[in-house]
């Protein structure tokens, strides 16, 4: 291994631990809301407010990250993410008051915007093609790992320490994050200094902050209806406005050339319907196994650790099996696979034995991880340097959108369940499986992209050969 390929691991394994950082702070603290809310003489509600902003302060500054980076510089703008986000987790920690600890955590929100997306622009253009999927590998590995080891973290924490330090250990691995990332990362920018958008910033900001706030709302068990109908029209109408100016702005903040490329569009259409659906499985599953089968909490997440230990195992065999049968045919086969194991939870009960569950759930972490890998990797492969930046920033609100929907999609799921039988209030085991039922379907509705691609698709990551005519598509509605 060359010095460069050296390089690109070492900046790809930095990026990765910081993005652990970002996806963590946003699990974390959902077992410590009762010790918190304790120590502030507050409700736990009124504490998760501290969840909720922390999630719109994403979705709000995602759409700035390609500009920032290409005017200022990408180690510039990285290095000085993790600056806020840690210097953010040292106010969550001190906070004495929730208004002191909802205002850290927009702070901290505003960090981890630009530390994801601009870390992920950091890897591409530090990444050779053909070393891609070993480095797309590495970020997503944050992605798979903090929402199942996320909750129990934060029980640990909590029970043997204090919350507080479920903050304050982000400082030393930010200010470790901060020295190596300005040794190891070219301050890349763009030659171009162009004006911020500020039409198109204001236009995506609002609709991001609609449709996260709006799958907030749905989430809950008594879902205000008048208000998430606001909310949609809210998204709908910016969302047009986006559109339209970015595709009349000479300088627009949001670019949808790269919607022409079918393989980016299918990681962003089908991709964002795969990644709903998986992120729902987090949520659901605890659910299951304590208010169905009666587990208590620590057991429960005991079991859930098992989709963790499939994802480990999975691990060394994607490249070699991207490599073998390309994009397409592993998609499909393995997006089958995984859809058939969350249909299998479908006929999970408390009277099936431990070991039957536990493979199921081994088997969907499998399946889960190669997924995740496989559209991550294929997101970027055929997008050229030019494009980067205004691709990123694309797949990057694609990607804070469809994880904030999946919580969302596994309530509303669960609330269609339960209307299914009458419209009981109290969930039963039916009503998980009915939801797990729904959640397989939407998994092969998300293959339908896959299925379109060229067998080809992709293949200057996977070493195959390649005609350049295969590389483009024709124009997707809203891609040009």
């Amino acid at each position: 291994m060359n010095h460069a390929n050296k390089r690109s691991i070492l900046i790809a394994v930095l990026v990765a631990g910081t993005f652990y950082m970002e996806f963590l702070d946003a699990t974390v603290i959902a077992t410590a809301l009762p010790q918190m809310a304790q120590s502030f003489h507050t409700s736990p509600i009124t504490l998760s407010a501290g969840m909720s902003v922390y999630m719109l302060a994403l979705a709000v500054f995602t759409p700035i990250c390609g500009w920032m980076a290409d005017r200022f510089g990408s180690c510039s703008v990285f290095s000085t993410a993790i600056g806020v986000f840690t210097v953010a987790s040292i106010l969550c920690g001190i906070s004495n008051t929730p208004f002191q600890f909802i205002a850290a955590r927009v702070l901290q929100g505003m960090g981890g915007s630009m530390m994801v997306p601009v870390g992920r622009l950091v890897v591409l253009h530090n990444t050779e093609k053909k070393n891609m999927i070993r480095a797309i590998a590495y970020l997503t590995w944050p992605g798979l790992l903090a929402p199942v080891i996320g909750p129990p973290v934060g029980g640990f924490i909590t029970t043997y320490a204090t919350w507080r330090w479920i903050f304050l250990l982000n400082v030393p691995l930010g200010v470790a994050g901060i020295i190596f990332a300005l040794i190891l990362i070219p301050n890349k920018h763009s030659d171009k200094k162009t004006r911020l958008d500020i039409p198109g910033f204001i236009f995506a900001g609002v609709t991001c902050t609609a449709v996260m706030y709006g799958m907030d709302l749905i989430g809950r068990r008594n879902a205000p209806w008048l208000l998430i109908a606001l909310m949609t029209g809210v998204a709908l109408l910016f969302g047009f406005l986006a559109v339209w100016h970015a595709k009349h702005s000479p300088h627009p903040l949001l670019e949808f050339s790269a919607l022409k490329i079918r393989t980016f569009a299918a990681t962003i259409w089908g991709g964002s319907l795969f990644r709903m659906a998986v992120q729902s499985i987090p949520f659901l599953t605890p659910l299951m196994f304590q208010i169905g089968f009666g587990m208590n909490a620590f057991d429960s997440g005991l079991m859930v650790l098992a989709i963790f230990a499939g994802n480990i195992a999975m691990k060394p065999l994607t490249t070699p099996a991207l490599r073998r049968y390309g994009f397409r045919k592993l998609l499909l086969v393995n997006g089958t696979l995984l859809a058939a194991a969350v249909l299998a939870c479908a006929f999970l009960s408390p009277g099936t034995p431990r070991f039957i569950i536990l493979a199921v759930l081994f088997w969907g972490g499998l399946c889960r991880s190669m997924q995740f890998t496989s559209i991550n990797t294929l997101t970027f492969a055929d997008v050229p340097a030019p494009q980067l930046s205004g691709a990123n920033t694309l797949f990057s609100i694609a990607w804070q959108m469809s994880a904030g929907m999946g919580i969302a999609l596994g309530a509303v799921a669960l609330q269609m369940s339960s209307l299914i039988h009458g419209g009981h209030s109290i969930l039963t085991v039916s009503d998980f499986h009915i939801a797990f039922v729904m959640i397989a379907g939407v998994s092969i509705v998300s293959l339908y992209d896959a299925f379109r691609l060229d067998s080809k698709a992709g293949a200057v990551v996977t070493g195959h050969a390649v005609e350049p005519s295969e590389m483009q598509a024709d124009a997707i509605p809203g891609g040009e």
